[in-house]
Formats: C-alpha cells, structure tokens, sequence
C-alpha cells in the first residue's frame, strides 16, 4: 500500500472513532473500598456539643489504607493518615477528647503501620472593603479589614450523609451577616479515578478526597466586600512544603482555567512528594454556574505558623509538636464583581497522598489537534498524487501542459 494510501486511512479512521472514544490519561487502575463511619466508638451517655461531629472515611487498598477524618469542634480540619497495613483501625478515648484533655486520644492502630499524616485546617473566613477594586488584600491596609470570622467558634446545622459525601454548614452566632446565610462544607472520598460533574470537575484518585468550600448567603458588610480564606497545613516534623503553579493549554473540563496550584508536601532532603493539596486557581458565584460565573482566585506563599490551630482533631491526633504552615487563598480579580452581586462563592480543593492527579489531553482535543495539523499534510499528498496522475495522463497523449 502507498504512503498516500496509509496516511489517507489512518487519518480517517482517527476521525471517525475519536468522538466515540473515551478518556486517555495515565489511568489510575488502582480501586480501594471506602467506608464511612460517623463518631466511631461513641456510646452513651458519652455526647459531642450540638452540631460537633468525627467522620471517618476508611479507603482500603491492597496492601495499604487510607484514613481520612474530619472533624468540626474548633477549626473545622481534614486528617490524612495513610498506612501500609489492611488492618489498621482508628481509636478515639472519647472523653479525653471531647474535653481536650491530652494529645493521644486519637489515634491510628498499629501506629508502626502508620507512614504519613497531614492535615488542612480551615481557621478564618476574611472580609475586607475593596472599595478601590484591586481585589489585592496583601497589599490592601489593615484598617480595610474586618474582624475575621474565626471558624473555631462557629455553630454548625446536623451532618447530612449520601454515600460517600458528607455535608455541614455553620455561622458565626455574633455576626448580623450570618442571620441568614451560612459556611458550608463537602468532603467527598473516591474508589477510584474520575471526576465530578460539577466545575470545576477536578481529576480525583482513589488517593484523595475533596473538600468544597461555599459561602451562601451570607450578608456582606459593605456593597464592595471580598472575602479570603486562611487555611493551615499541620504536618508530622521533617517535612516542608511549598506551592508549584502548573499550566496547560486544555480548559476542557474547567472553561477558561489554565493553571493550577498544588501544595506539595515532602521530607526536607528529599524532593519525593508525599501529599498534596490541589486546587484550580477558580471559585463560582452561583451553586449551578456557567462560564460567566467564575471568578479568578489567588494565592499567598506558605509562612510557618509558631502554634498549631485550635482543632480538636488535631490536638489529640498529633501528640508531638507538628509543622504548620498558613497561606490565604482570596476571591476575585480587579475589576471583578463583588461577593454581594450573588450572595454565593464556592471553592474546591483536593487532598491526598502521594503525587497531585495530572490532567491529560482528553481524546476530543487530541482530535482537533490530529486533524488540524493532518489536514495540511493531505491535503499537500492529494494535490501531489493529481499532480502527478495528471503528468502521466499528459505524457500518454502527448500533449505539454502549459507552464
């Protein structure tokens, strides 16, 4: 068969069978079973506070498990434990716990199994007037800023349930703004590879879990308010982490986004990545949005914080002094509307161990990138294949084209 003719075919049959194909990635194979289980261990007459709750999603591997855990009594947090055991279980001493009383009264059994901990911690909700719209709170005065909203002394609804996913809202009993509205939180935890319809539809693994972030309702200060969240990454000592910004040139599965932002974690002579958390730099002003509806959202750089957060969770789980770092994510761009055109605002972050999921060219956009540089290249072999059945058609008769 000529060349013409291999080209001509291989060309075709990508065409036809690219829109029927599915995702082409590096394929997660690897599936775990998740377990959900709300205050593990607790019987009466031991109680939590009203609204306070210990989740405890269980990710069974083959040779491995993942641990992960949320609590909301103090600053709500997000405890990764992975261990390379099938059998390793969580022990609460509910008592000691609930009181706060000392560090141990959570932990992961056998703790030899156990090969790295982390957690995220959500400690503030800021507000500040941008009444110059910078959308700039780092270089913004301080005498713009409100009194933060400190999450560890939030009130929170009942916990809903569905499957793998978990939902809870609170609000700050002392603030006017939260009269009506309320901050709310989803932690979803994966079998295996995939992503979430809604944007901005992150690629999750069976390594990770998702928290989803949203501010409904609630009513600003001023008519040019912004908001920034505080989060906190409490992690065992002799780790370090820092922030890579990673672009590509597909926006495919979230419009417009180009980039995203991974908090790495990892030992401090080692470069191996350990755990993650990965977010898009992208939150939504309307629970159901379109592509108008997203707001650009930034980052500060990770400083070391002197004290861990005031979280249950982490004061029994981390018995030995932890690391911890603080960055602010805030909402918005210059120019941008402000919170108040909608009343909403949601962000997504990705947690887990190991490297940060990567995104691959889905096979549509393979597609249009096959066929529009092959289309040149056939086009230039059909005029080459005329242009020569034309000479020798000529030749035959005799007759000199004109040049």
């Amino acid at each position: 068969m000529s060349m013409f003719k291999r080209c001509f075919i291989c060309s075709l049959l990508f065409v036809v069978f690219c829109p029927s194909s599915g995702y082409i990635g590096s394929g997660d194979s690897l599936r775990r079973k998740v377990s959900v289980e709300v205050n593990p261990g607790l019987k009466p007459p031991t109680t939590l506070p009203p609204g306070v709750n210990l989740v405890h999603v269980r990710a069974l591997g083959q040779n491995d498990t993942l641990h992960f855990l949320f609590c909301n009594q103090g600053a709500p947090s997000l405890l990764l434990v992975h261990t390379n055991s099938t059998e390793s279980t969580v022990h609460v001493n509910w008592p000691e716990f609930i009181s706060r009383s000392s560090p141990g009264s959570l932990q992961v059994e056998p703790q030899r199994s156990v090969q790295y901990s982390s957690a995220l911690v959500i400690t503030r909700l800021w507000e500040y007037s941008d009444v110059n719209n910078t959308a700039d709170p780092q270089h913004t005065s301080e005498s713009s800023f409100y009194p933060p909203y400190e999450l560890q002394d939030f009130i929170w609804s009942d916990l809903n349930q569905s499957d793998h996913r978990i939902r809870i809202c609170g609000r700050d009993r002392t603030a006017a703004g939260f009269s009506n509205g309320s901050f709310c939180l989803q932690i979803s935890a994966f079998e295996s590879e995939g992503r979430e319809s809604a944007w901005p539809s992150l690629l999750h693994n069976s390594n990770s879990s998702q928290l989803r972030v949203s501010l409904e309702g609630v009513t600003a200060q001023v008519n040019y308010s912004r908001f920034s969240l505080e989060l906190q990454s409490v992690g065992d000592s002799g780790f370090q982490g820092r922030v890579d910004v990673h672009r590509s040139i597909d926006d495919e599965y979230t419009p417009s986004i180009f980039k995203v932002s991974q908090w790495v974690s990892f030992p401090v002579n080692s470069s191996r990545v350990w755990g993650y958390a990965q977010w898009k730099p992208v939150a939504y002003r309307k629970s159901s949005p379109v592509t108008e509806d997203a707001t650009p959202c930034r980052h500060s750089e990770p400083v070391p914080i002197a004290r861990p957060p005031h979280s249950a969770l982490i004061q029994a789980y981390f018995s030995h002094r932890p690391q911890t770092y603080g960055l602010n994510v805030s909402f918005g761009i210059a120019g941008d509307a402000f919170y108040n055109a909608t009343n909403y605002l949601s962000w997504t972050v990705l947690m887990g161990v190991g490297d940060p999921p990567v995104d691959s060219f889905s096979v549509f956009i393979i597609c249009i990138m096959a066929v529009g540089l092959g289309t040149p290249l056939v086009l230039i072999m059909v005029g080459g294949v005329f242009l020569c059945i034309r000479k020798r058609t000529s030749q035959r008769s005799g007759y000199e084209p004109i040049n």
